[in-house]
C-alpha cells in the first residue's frame, strides 16, 4: 500500500451561521455565536486520508502562533506526520471566514497568512505507488514544481483544482486525475488547459472520470447541514484508495461515500473545534 503527501492549506475556519446569504450591499446578522473550526483544504483532506486508512504527511505552513501550534498538535493526534510543515514567524496561521445558511450551502473568503509562504517538500524517499495530493491554496509554482517532482519520481499526482487558477499545461497533462467540481470545470472548460486526465463532481448528481459517470447516493435533504468540506472528504478519500491500489469505481464509492457523509455534520472536518 502506498502513502498520500498531501501539500496544502492548513486554516482556522471562522464560521458564522445565517439565515440567508447577503446580497451585494446587503447586511444580514448571524447567529450570536462564532464558531472556531480546524480547517484549510490541504489539512481538511490530509485528516480525510487518514480516516479513509492510508499514512498521511502534510506539507505546508502555519504562523509562529497558538493558532498553528494547536493545529499541529491536533494533526499529530490523527496521525498526520507534520514534520514537512513550516512554521513561519512573520505571519499568522490562514484562515477562512465561511457563512452557512439555513439550507447548509457555503460562501468562503480565506484569508492565506502562512499558506502564502509555504514551500516544496524534500521527496526523498518518496516514489511509486504513493500519491501526492496537492491544491491550489497554497503558490501555484510551488504546487507546480512539486508535482513535477513527484511525477518524476514515480508519484502518482492528485490534483485539486480548486479554488480555481489556470495550471501550467504541463502540470494539467501528468495528473491523474485533475480533480474539479462542476463550477470549476466550465472555468477549465473557457480556458486552454486540457487535463491528462479529469474527474468533474457533480454533487448528488455523482460524478463523471474521462467521461464515464458514477452515480452516487444521495444524502436526503433534511440531514444536509454543512457542505463545507464535502469536496475536500471526497478528495482524501479519493487519494487514499488510489494510493491502496483501488480501481477507479472503487476510488469513487468511497470518495462519494466519505463526501455524503461530510455533509452531515458541521465544519470541513469531523470533530472539527480547534
Amino acid at each position: 500500500m502506498g502513502r498520500v503527501l498531501v501539500l496544502g492549506s492548513l486554516n482556522v475556519d471562522l464560521v458564522a451561521q445565517v439565515g440567508h446569504h447577503p446580497r451585494p450591499g446587503e447586511t444580514v446578522l448571524a447567529e450570536p455565536g462564532l464558531i472556531r473550526n480546524a480547517g484549510g483544504k490541504g489539512a481538511n483532506q490530509a485528516v480525510a486520508a487518514v480516516a479513509a486508512g492510508a499514512d498521511v504527511a502534510m506539507a505546508g505552513a502555519v504562523g509562529d502562533d497558538g493558532d498553528g501550534t494547536a493545529y499541529l498538535r491536533r494533526l499529530e493526534s490523527r496521525g498526520v506526520d507534520v514534520t514537512r510543515v513550516r512554521v513561519a514567524p512573520d505571519l499568522p496561521t490562514g484562515q477562512a471566514w465561511i457563512a452557512v445558511d439555513d439550507e447548509g450551502e457555503n460562501t468562503i473568503v480565506v484569508v492565506p497568512g502562512a499558506n502564502s509562504v509555504a514551500t516544496q517538500p524534500d521527496l526523498t524517499g518518496w516514489g511509486e505507488g504513493d500519491v501526492l495530493l496537492v491544491q491550489l491554496e497554497v503558490p501555484l509554482d510551488v504546487v507546480a514544481e512539486t508535482a513535477r517532482d513527484a511525477h518524476r519520481r514515480g508519484m502518482r499526482v492528485v490534483v485539486n483544482a480548486a479554488p480555481y487558477a489556470a495550471l501550467p499545461h504541463d502540470v494539467a497533462a501528468l495528473a491523474d486525475p485533475v480533480v474539479v467540481n462542476e463550477h470549476e470545470a466550465a472555468q477549465l472548460a473557457d480556458g486552454d488547459v486540457v487535463p491528462g486526465s479529469l474527474l468533474v463532481t457533480f454533487g448528488a448528481a455523482g460524478c463523471t472520470w474521462d467521461g464515464e459517470p458514477f452515480a452516487v447516493e444521495e444524502v436526503p435533504a433534511d440531514r444536509v447541514v454543512d457542505t463545507t468540506g464535502a469536496g475536500d472528504a471526497f478528495c482524501g478519500a479519493l487519494a487514499a484508495s488510489l494510493a491502496a491500489g483501488s480501481t477507479r469505481g472503487e476510488a469513487v464509492r468511497r470518495a462519494a461515500a466519505a463526501g455524503a457523509e461530510a455533509v452531515t455534520r458541521v465544519g470541513a472536518q469531523a470533530d472539527p473545534s480547534l
